[in-house]
């Protein structure tokens, strides 16, 4: 018990860790672990789909060298392709996989208008692995297909992929690890620059700008719980300071798994047009498949914003490592490195000689390429080719999903767990249209003065120093959350993942949860009532 004071001063995923080896030890309960944000529900049919297709592309490889009988294979020509993938459809229909794999040469040649031949070839190439990534940004169709699907999904219309480029990274995190080193290698950002963070916020995007490297000043954009976590006008127009050079949003947030009304959207979109049009957005909207009526700022501020999305939590996807970093063609990270000093335009016409005649025609987007491999290695540069196919079978599935069977399923089940969690809590379920319910935060104080009454939930907050009560919850019930405030929230609350567990283990977090309430309002009544 002495421990928990010394232990609750680790950042929440180190803390995590030694959550889970509490929680681990409790011999009375099974570890139930609520801190993950790794969905237990992946989507299964461009999975099969997948495997298939590996099955077609070793197939169409294997009509080259078949004469030496020695399982060596050769590299696809194409030729013919069409009618063997029709034929080997034809003969495996029976399979919903199959089924589906055909229907998307149809989808992509007559709703999105691409070359038939041209995906297939892609696709068995790709699947292979056979070939470097070229282009090493990423693969032509591939680009085209994974466009139409972010441009639906955070704007809710199909906006024109030509004005669109796209980077496929090895999921989020390698986006924004590039992203901050592209920026400062383009002198875009240097040490010590003030860049704005919207708060709370997954906690690696607090910690990275701290490092040394960087050593940005961070301002906080501060969401409210009290005003259903979105951000005042006053706290959007710190913004306005014209030496912020970034401002970086997960949207919807995390914790809070609630997405940014219109009138925030709408302010942040004044400011930009009317005060910072120099201003350089970043935003990660991994959540934003589950939402209701997404609107990302990748829509709002067209050419200003940096989109990050990855694919791992709405297909179930965290060990394939798929991410985009998507950028649109006007942009304003292109105008800033056209305008920078003599100096600086001379230091990077070295740096990127190597791989382009006139350096001033390198796009930003390209030179994230380049820099991931620290330019030498441009050329072998890009994320694995299976790992694109996976992303285009998993954007197809999205896209030809006319009636949003999936996206409604998925919503369905994490509500549900809401709802029980709640429940067998003793309180009432939050409200709120524009949350996400990904997540959920545990309002300690409120479920305390909820559940019993204001004074025992301000004895609770002044009996347990920052996280303590976390590591109790663990060594006491078995259950890992994680502390809100290590998120940069401002008010004692506990972090559950929605996605990671079944509904009747969260059944059992509410009873034990309200149990333990119990007991410790029996402590605080007997101190009281002496």
């Amino acid at each position: 018990m002495n421990d928990f004071k010394k232990l609750a001063q680790l950042s929440p995923f180190e803390l995590k860790d030694e959550l889970i080896k509490l929680a681990s030890n409790n011999q009375n309960h099974i570890m139930l672990n609520a801190g993950r944000g790794n969905p237990n529900f992946l989507a299964t049919l461009p999975r099969r789909a997948f495997f298939q297709l590996g099955l077609f592309a070793a197939s169409e490889s294997e009509l080259s060298y078949s004469y030496m009988k020695q399982d060596i294979g050769g590299i696809p020509d194409g030729e013919g392709i069409v009618e063997r993938f029709e034929r080997f459809t034809n003969e495996n229909i029976h399979l919903p996989e199959v089924g589906f794999l055909r229907s998307t040469l149809s989808y992509v040649k007559d709703q999105l208008g691409l070359p038939g031949k041209t995906y297939l070839q892609e696709l068995v190439e790709g699947i292979l692995g056979c070939n470097y990534p070229v282009p090493s940004r990423m693969l032509e169709i591939s680009e085209k297909i994974v466009s139409h699907y972010l441009l639906r999904e955070m704007s809710g219309s199909d906006a024109s992929t030509d004005d669109v480029k796209i980077f496929a990274v090895e999921g989020g995190t390698a986006a924004m690890a590039y992203i901050f080193d592209s920026l400062k290698k383009n002198h875009l950002v240097k040490k010590g620059d003030k860049v704005a963070i919207g708060m709370p916020v997954f906690t690696p995007y607090i910690e990275i700008p701290q490092l040394d490297e960087y050593a940005f000043e961070i301002v906080k954009i501060n969401s409210d719980a009290d005003n259903n976590w979105q951000y005042s006008d006053a706290e959007l127009d710190k913004l306005k300071d014209p030496s912020i050079k970034v401002f970086f949003c997960v949207n919807p947030s995390n914790p809070a798994s609630v997405k940014l009304d219109e009138r925030c959207l709408n302010r942040i979109k004044r400011i930009v047009e009317d005060f910072r049009k120099d201003l350089i957005i970043i935003t990660d909207d991994v959540y934003g498949t589950f939402a209701d009526d997404f609107k990302s700022l990748f829509s709002v501020c067209p050419n200003n914003t940096i989109l990050v999305y990855s694919f791992s939590k709405y297909f179930g996807a965290t060990g394939w490592r798929l991410g985009t970093i998507a950028i649109h063609n006007n942009n304003i990270l292109d105008d800033k490195i056209r305008g920078l000093p003599l100096e600086h335009k001379e230091e990077l016409n070295r740096r990127y000689s190597s791989i382009i005649t006139n350096v001033d025609d390198l796009n930003f987007i390209d030179r994230l390429v380049a820099d991931s491999r620290a330019v030498a290695l441009n050329h072998t540069a890009g994320l694995s080719l299976p790992q694109q196919i996976q992303m285009v079978l998993f954007s197809l599935f999205a896209l030809m999903d006319e009636n949003n069977n999936y996206k409604n399923t998925l919503k369905k089940v994490i509500r549900q767990r809401q709802a029980t969690l709640y429940r067998e809590l003793g309180v009432s379920v939050p409200q709120d249209s524009y949350s996400v319910d990904y997540y959920t935060l545990l309002d300690l104080e409120k479920i305390a003065t909820e559940l019993y009454d204001s004074d025992f939930a301000s004895w609770i907050r002044s009996n347990f120093s920052k996280n303590e009560l976390f590591f109790r919850i663990a060594s006491e019930t078995g259950i890992v959350l994680l502390p809100g405030k290590g998120f940069g929230s401002q008010h004692p609350s506990g972090r559950v993942s929605l996605a990671n567990l079944n509904e009747y283990q969260y059944a059992n977090i509410g009873r034990l949860l309200k149990k333990m309430a119990g007991e410790y309002y029996l402590a605080f009544k007997r101190i009281n009532d002496v």
